[in-house]
């Protein structure tokens, strides 16, 4: 028998099978029996797998921790919405919670109770589907009209511009839209030249949310095209080209490629988006809250933040967040299962 033959043998006589006579195995299918040996040990097969993945898990330990810190040991402080917590009870924030008495369900029934709760969750959902209808297809509609320049640098000119919006905080946004919407700003000015009376757009309540939509869309519109274009330049050129040879013209090409490849994207982002319906922008809110009245612009982030933090009472605020965040759950579960039934993957497989 030859010195290779040795640790093959060996290899399937681990796994609990009999080499074939006159052909043995070869090294690939001894290391796959050896693994699958070691997979029902259960120990020597996480050992292997440890040592090879070990870079891997060493470069994944810093985003890990971060998560741990600022994520999911944060979550352990929603204790103080069954308290009426008062952190000067103590020096130190944290011993207040255990020094804090125990109110049980009293702020989620005085919630419940608060009109202006549901004033707030309606505002949410309503500024919710309105950038869910005329937000989001936009993104994609933007994606399809870069895809379709030729030009390398005429596309890439314009991806530039429809980026830099993203990166302007939301003081800078809402100010470039006082200058042109607002009652001195360049619509009134020109209204006026020409003798009719000016109007100011950001101080009317009716149309505050096709307002807010519109500063989203721009702001933001441009950088969420990413994710469309490189889902696009997966698509096999192969597929145009024969589609072009079959007749196809350039709607049916992108009825028939283009979207479809798009689809679980589409599917995927729709889903996240969904799970974030009852945050509608908090910054952007609060900056024109005082220009149009709660009325118009009070949402659950704005409400929390009113009624809760600035109040300092802040098992009131734990409560409402913890409310938001289970109807969120929920709302991502639901949309992931519509999603498979879809026949989408969705965010996680079924």
């Amino acid at each position: 028998m030859s010195h290779s033959t040795v640790p093959r043998s060996r290899a399937w006589a681990r796994a609990g099978k009999q080499a074939p006579e006159g052909n043995p195995p070869d090294g690939a299918t001894g290391r796959r029996a050896a693994e699958s040996a070691g997979q029902g040990a259960g120990k020597p097969a996480f050992r292997l797998r440890f040592r090879r993945d070990r870079t891997l898990i060493l470069m994944t330990l810093p985003a890990v921790a971060l998560l741990l810190v600022f994520t999911y040991i944060p979550v352990l402080g929603n204790v103080v919405a069954f308290q009426d917590y008062d952190p000067y009870l103590s020096d130190n924030g944290f011993v207040a919670i255990f020094e804090s008495p125990w109110t049980g369900l009293e702020n989620f029934q005085r919630i419940f109770a608060d009109s202006q709760f549901w004033h707030a969750v309606q505002n949410t959902f309503v500024l919710f589907l309105l950038q869910l209808v005329l937000y989001f297809p936009i993104p994609v509609a933007l994606a399809l009209l870069i895809n379709s320049v030729v030009r390398p640098r005429v596309r890439a000119v314009a991806q530039a511009v429809m980026y830099l919006p993203h990166f302007f905080s939301w003081v800078l946004v809402v100010t470039v839209f006082q200058q042109i919407f607002g009652g001195a700003g360049i619509i009134a000015q020109t209204l006026r030249r020409h003798g009719h009376q000016g109007i100011d757009l950001m101080t009317d309540p009716g149309i505050f949310k096709f307002l807010v939509t519109a500063e989203g869309v721009w702001k933001d519109a441009g950088w969420g095209i990413i994710v469309f274009l490189a889902a696009l330049s997966s698509v096999s050129p192969d597929l145009y080209e024969a589609a072009a040879m079959d007749g196809a013209g350039r709607r049916r090409r992108m009825w028939h490629i283009t979207l479809p490849a798009l689809r679980p994207v589409i599917a995927l982002l729709l889903v996240l988006r969904v799970g974030d319906a009852l945050t509608v922008g908090f910054e952007q809110l609060l900056l024109q809250r005082d220009a149009v009245g709660p009325g118009a612009s009070e949402v659950l982030d704005t409400y929390v933040w009113w009624n809760g933090i600035r109040n300092q009472d802040f098992g009131y605020a734990a409560a409402a967040g913890l409310i938001k965040g289970v109807v969120g759950l929920g709302l991502v579960l639901t949309a992931n299962k519509v999603a498979h039934l879809m026949g989408e993957q969705g965010v996680y497989e079924k």
